[in-house]
């Protein structure tokens, strides 16, 4: 019985041994091998924070670009990378983002919006010009597009070969999107033949417009918060055919605001990422940060979206891959990566280059008229920590200007007091001819003056804010003027006062530090019930920087730009000289005594 069992499996082994290598006859069926999905790939390049760059160009130095890391800048030097990876993946689908900050940051852009407005003379944008060579998919509008008004904003939209998406800025009076929310891309994955792919693309631009430029656009836009735009329009994209959905975002990742809670979140790309669902990936941008490749799940869908800053002024390009499977025709992405690539590994494109010579050497030519001489060599490397002349020459000017607005009037009895920051560290007004483009160089923002009242006790709180620049240093301590500042403070949030004398000792605790402040050239402390003018850029009297009372109303606005103040000022004396304005009023020191 045993033996019979044993050949009986033996033959059943054999039959289906046999089986399984004969040939199959005619008309039997036969079990279908499961077919495996076949794989596709994207990719995505992003650019952000362009900020008027495109030569490799300092219109301040009138030299090619240099920093200390040897980084490069412009559109020129991005759209090269662009058409190299657009060649290695020819016959494959390639997007190409901006997430804002596009129109306004150099010479150039500037004098395209103010010297020779595109709004008067019909002339396309070099921003425009620019980028339409390189051939966008789409750009999103960052803050600072919206600094010279909506209708210079306007045209330069149209002037666009692509879109313009802000999804959150709405219309005042309707709360419909004043630009368009998104697009739809379709895209062909390979060559004739290859499946279609879809991806959407939702542009979210930064609320803090709302601060940073109120007189542009209060009772005309409102700006809705990041975070809920997204959860609103990422379902719509997806119900409306969205494969892939990608977020081009104007807001950098740190999850904080420079202002105050009283707006949505400057900065919600990570917030974005984690709280709402059907996101693949987030090109950020704003904080002019590199971040190569991040992820952040989704705590709803467990997902991991992909996140990836590509820095400032076309130094980075970021590159977003993805790896995509088709089945029953359903999209899924397999697999995505990031990273971000050095634009100064490459020369500028000719064709981008071309296309803005003529605004380029218009520009450069604007910026090195003479409009001055300086008696002596004039530097901001120290203004940060060191009364120096070239900074009160701003609150010089400013405070000029609004005395002679204000005389006669209701406020033309009290002091006026003028605030400056030290923008750059760089600037310098050399001794003989100061150019235009020495001005810009230390005012390199495009503000402008206002003036509001505030008190005594105002005063102080404002330069106890503003003192939280330093580290604190107990006296004896060494002092490194390098590492002096509170890293997560920028320069540009440091402000200085004319017109009273006070001392801060960086010693003492954030809050504590204003341990002298009396009117100019006395011992009398300022009482807290004084009043003063204070004359103030419209960055800081909007709320920038979140500083203490100065969101008040003004008492002068002319809309005057703060920079061409200071270039007229210079042209109408002649000489800069700092026999005529320089007041030293204020010294850090530790327990009393001078730090330096």
């Amino acid at each position: 019985m045993t033996s019979s069992s044993g050949a009986s499996r033996r033959q059943v082994l054999a039959v289906a041994a046999a089986a399984a290598t004969a040939p199959l006859l005619a008309g039997a069926p036969a079990e279908a091998t499961p077919k495996q999905p076949g794989t596709w790939d994207l990719t995505v390049l992003g650019t952000s924070d362009t900020h008027g760059n495109v030569y490799n160009w300092d219109y301040y130095s009138d030299a090619e670009y240099d920093d200390s890391r040897h980084n490069d800048v412009g559109v020129a030097k991005l759209a090269t990378l662009v058409n190299q990876i657009r060649a290695e993946r020819a016959g494959r689908a390639t997007l190409v983002l901006d997430a804002g900050d596009t129109i306004q940051g150099t010479p150039l852009a500037t004098y395209y919006a103010k010297q020779e407005p595109i709004t008067s003379t019909g002339e396309t944008h070099p921003m425009a010009n620019a980028m339409n060579v390189l051939r966008y998919d789409a750009v999103t509008l960052g803050n600072h597009e919206f600094n010279y008004g909506l209708p210079l904003l306007a045209t330069w939209i149209e002037q666009l070969g692509f879109p313009a998406l802000a999804a959150n800025a709405l219309n005042a009076e309707t709360g419909k999107p004043a630009f368009l929310p998104y697009v739809i891309k379709e895209v062909r994955l390979g060559g004739h033949g290859a499946p279609k792919l879809r991806v959407g693309i939702l542009g979210l631009t930064n609320p803090g417009v709302a601060i940073w430029d109120k007189g542009n656009v209060e009772g005309r836009l409102v700006f809705a918060d990041m975070v809920a735009t997204a959860a609103k329009w990422v379902p719509v994209m997806r119900r409306r055919g969205a494969d892939l959905v990608i977020i081009s975002a104007h807001g950098g990742d740190s999850g904080t605001s420079s202002y105050g809670p009283e707006l949505p979140n400057e900065n919600p790309s990570a917030l974005i990422a984690e709280q709402v669902p059907g996101i693949d990936a987030i090109l950020f941008g704003h904080a002019h940060n590199e971040v190569p490749e991040k992820f952040v799940t989704n705590r709803e869908t467990g997902q991991a979206v992909l996140l990836s800053e590509p820095s400032k002024w076309g130094q980075r390009l970021t590159r977003m891959d993805f790896t995509l499977t088709r089945d029953k025709g359903r999209w899924a992405v397999v697999a995505k990566s990031a990273t971000t690539l050095n634009t100064n590994t490459v020369v500028e494109d000719p064709a981008v280059l071309a296309a803005v010579r003529g605004q380029h050497a218009k520009t450069v030519e604007y910026v090195n008229r003479v409009v001055a001489r300086s008696s002596v060599e004039l530097s901001a490397a120290e203004s940060r920590y060191r009364d120096t002349p070239i900074l009160d020459f701003i609150n010089h000017v400013q405070t000029e200007v609004v005395t002679a607005a204000l005389a006669g009037g209701e406020y033309a009895d009290l002091p006026v007091l003028s605030i400056a920051a030290p923008f750059s560290r760089t600037a310098v007004f050399p001794q003989g001819d100061v150019r235009i483009r020495d001005v810009a160089g230390l005012y390199v923002y495009d503000n402008t003056l206002e003036a509001v009242v505030l008190t005594g006790a105002e005063v102080k709180a404002y330069l106890e804010y503003s003192a939280k620049y330093f580290r604190t240093l107990p006296a004896g301590a060494p002092v490194d003027v390098a590492a002096i500042n509170d890293p997560a403070v920028p320069d540009y949030n440091y402000d200085v006062f004319s017109g009273v004398d006070y001392d801060i000792d960086i010693a003492r605790p954030v809050g504590q530090r204003i341990t002298r402040l009396v009117l100019p050239g006395t011992d009398t402390p300022v009482a807290a019930d004084a009043r003063f003018v204070v004359a103030v850029n419209n960055y800081r009297r909007s709320g920038g920087g979140n500083f203490p009372g100065i969101v008040t109303t003004q008492v002068y606005n002319a809309q005057q730009e703060i920079r061409q103040l200071l270039i007229d000022w210079a042209q109408a004396k002649g000489v800069i000289d700092p026999a005529d304005f320089f007041v030293p009023n204020w010294r850090l020191v530790r327990e009393g005594v001078p730090v330096f």
